[in-house]
């Protein structure tokens, strides 16, 4: 197979994903629950958390951003924080070890009617469960962005989105930034408007 055969399968890999999870109803379905999750969690005055690791932690650091810098428009900065700072991991990780990394940073930001958006695509990940359990201590919901049945974590969250078919982590994480940017997407259209 030369690089263009590669290439070609590779986005046909992709674009096969994608629509196994489009013709998922409850994929959409679950999404449509998230943005309504974090609706109701900015306009009550809720912060946004996400956590990840590698590639999911990119992710969780680009929802973050979306939230306090801009998406579409300009508008107001919206409260949101991916924990994704290195002295506080390391530190975290020296002390406690690195299962606790952002279960300490939940239980130092986390409170109820706030909203963590914990992101793994094995769904095994320790340390993003942990951080889900001490959420769910905190009273918070959890939405899980999840891969391959969605593991441990398909029982330990409020909105599980599972990206089906996808084997490796690249196909999922591709599937779930879509996720992010739709849902940022439609929570903008109901707060600012005029930016659509």
């Amino acid at each position: 197979m030369n690089a263009l055969d590669t290439v070609r399968a590779s986005f046909d890999e992709a674009a096969s994903t994608l629509q196994a999870f489009l013709d998922d109803p409850n994929c959409l379905e679950q999404v449509g629950r998230f943005a309504r999750a974090a609706h109701e969690t900015l306009e009550r005055g809720g912060l946004l958390m996400s956590c990840g690791n590698g590639g999911s932690m990119c992710d969780a650091m680009h929802f973050a951003e979306e939230w306090t810098g801009r998406f579409r428009g300009n508008r107001k900065a919206l409260p949101a924080i991916a924990f994704s700072d290195p002295s506080h991991l390391t530190c975290i990780a020296n002390d406690f070890g690195y299962d606790e990394v952002f279960a300490r940073e939940v239980e130092a930001y986390g409170k109820p009617g706030d909203l963590l958006v914990a992101i793994s695509t094995s769904g095994n990940s320790p340390n993003v469960q942990r951080a889900c359990e001490v959420a769910r201590e905190r009273g918070m919901r959890i939405v899980g962005l999840l891969g391959k049945g969605g593991g441990k974590m398909l029982e330990m969250v409020d909105i599980p989105i599972v990206v089906p078919v996808a084997q490796t982590s690249d196909r999922i994480q591709e599937v779930h930034i879509k996720v992010l940017h739709i849902t940022i997407e439609a929570v903008e259209r109901l707060m600012f408007p005029d930016n659509y």
